[in-house]
This record gives structure tokens, sequence and C-alpha cells, in this order.
């Protein structure tokens, strides 16, 4: 296939997926610097485990929460798969609303893996942001000016390993891929109650650290951040053990080094702004410019009577 063609199928993906592209890649920047602001939260004063279990057996007494998710920062905990709100640690009664930074997370989260309540529209832009970064590669090395093509095709080259692990990340995720080195420690019989498996994390970790701690896949599990990286740890009535980590995830959520990747994130959710926007505008300029001609009125005409 020559360079036209190839031009052309590279122009016609982006524009068909223009907008899940741009809604994906703007929530993709907000939620990199969530990882930021959550360890800005973990160095406060300690969490006492005693108030936190006593919370969650005041208002889930019959068991049938998930688990919960702790936020340090603004010192309240929230029952996952239950209708009460946050809850204050300090006063022990449902906290004011969130601030509205966490309710952005929260929305863009949902958006970002579920466009539209469609997570299948998601992975198939995100697989066409990939054909269309492939093409790009195709197409070979750009010439550098200092003109719109040139910065779009510029920051592509530039950050090319970037904007290409992103999506290839992602797409690892929609699909289960996980390259871990080890096989997942798997505990037989039921899980624990969330009281007693909040207990078994507060006994090695300080709860301040702990994202999340609840059932998933069939087994207790907790999120916590162990030196600047989120790690998911198995609980069990014995211990708490680290599980094999989840390469895809912690690097497109930048949770592998939160000091690090994500501002690497940031950079990357910009740079693909960026070539999406150059690109929209690269082409709205050209189809312009071919349609000028036909709208010049009498010089249009003169010409359909020269034929």
């Amino acid at each position: 296939m020559n360079k036209p063609a190839l031009l052309r199928l590279h122009r016609w993906i982006t524009l068909v997926f223009a907008l899940p592209l741009f809604v994906i890649i703007a929530t993709g920047l907000i939620l990199s610097i969530e990882p930021l602001v959550q360890t800005s939260g973990i160095g406060g004063p300690a969490i006492d485990p005693g108030r936190v279990i006593e919370l969650v057996k005041r208002y889930d007494p019959d068991g049938k929460a998930r688990g919960l998710s702790i936020n340090a920062g603004s010192r309240s905990i929230t029952l996952q798969g239950s209708s009460a709100s946050a809850i204050d640690l300090a006063t022990g009664e449902a906290a004011s609303p969130g601030s509205t930074l966490s309710n952005v997370f929260l929305w863009a989260r949902f958006t970002h893996e579920r466009l539209m309540g469609q997570a299948w529209l998601v992975t198939a832009s995100t697989l066409a942001m990939v054909i269309i970064l492939l093409l790009g590669i195709v197409m070979g090395l750009p010439r550098l000016r200092n003109t719109l093509s040139g910065w779009h095709k510029g920051t592509a080259w530039f950050t090319l390993p970037l904007i290409l692990l992103s999506p290839l990340t992602g797409l690892c995720m929609a699909f289960g891929l996980t390259f871990q080195t080890a096989p997942a420690s798997s505990a037989g019989g039921r899980p624990l109650a969330l009281p007693d498996a909040i207990r078994m994390v507060a006994a090695s970790h300080e709860l301040s650290h702990v994202i999340s701690i609840g059932t998933r896949g069939g087994r207790m599990m907790a999120r916590l951040y162990d030196g600047g990286e989120l790690r998911a740890y198995a609980i069990t009535s014995s211990e708490v053990t680290p599980l094999p980590r989840n390469w895809p995830r912690l690097i497109h959520e930048g949770n592998w080094s939160a000091l690090i990747a994500s501002p690497l994130n940031v950079v990357t959710s910009i740079a693909l702004l960026t070539l999406l926007s150059t690109g929209l505008l690269i082409w709205a300029r050209r189809t312009l410019r071919k349609r000028r001609p036909r709208a010049d009125g009498p010089a249009g005409v003169a010409m359909v009577g020269s034929r």
C-alpha cells in the first residue's frame, strides 16, 4: 500500500473515532494526576483500625458490604455495595459531600472505562488509536518544520514510546493480559469478613496507606501504597501477602511510581491531545482549501461554461 493510501486510511480512522478518542484522552489526563493526589494524603496521622472496624459494624451490621475505600486525605471511609455515603472517621457521621476533585476523578474513571456506558466502545477506540499510530510509523520519518503538520509529526515521533505504550497497556487490561511472572495465590474457602480483613491488614500496614479493602474474584484483597507503588495484596486468616504485579495496569494507571509515572502519563495525554487536535485541524484546512474554488461564484460558473 502506497503512502497516499496509508495517509487516507490514517485520516479516516481518526475522523471516525475523533469524538470518543477525545473523551478517552481527556479523562485519561484527569486520571493521570490521581496517584499524586492519593499519595499526597497518605503522610497524615495514623488511622485507628479499631475505629474503622467500629464504624463498619455500625453501618453494615448485616455484613453485606463488598468492601470499603479509605480516603486518608479527608479522613473518611466509604462502604462498597452499600447505600451509605462517606463516613467521617472523627465524628462517625455521614461526611460532608465529597470534594469537587474526588467527584471529578470518579466521573473520569467511569467515563474512561465505560464511555456512554459501553466498555466495547472504549476498547474499539483504543484499538483504533493503536492502528492510527502504527500507520503513522509505517509512513516513515517526518521532515520537521515549523508548521502545523511539522508539529503534528514531531510530537508523534518524539513521544512515540509513551503514546504507543498507553493504548497497548489499555488493550492488555481490556483483554485480561497481566504478564504476571507468578500465578496469583488463591485461598480456599470463603473470603474473610470485612472487619477481620481490616484487622489483618492493620497488623502489617498503616491504614492511611490503604486505598481499598474488599472482595474481588472470590477472595479478599487490599490495594495500598508501598514505597510509592500501589500494590495488591491477598488477605487470608493467617497472612497478608503481595500479589504478582499486573504490569499493564501499573503502567497504564501510573501506579508503579506515583512521583515518576504520574507526570509521564500527563505528558502522554497532552501529546495525544496535541496529535488529535492538530490532525483534525490539518484535515479541516485541506478540506476548506479544496472547497474554496467551488465557492468563488462567477469563477466557478465560468469554469463550468468553458467545459
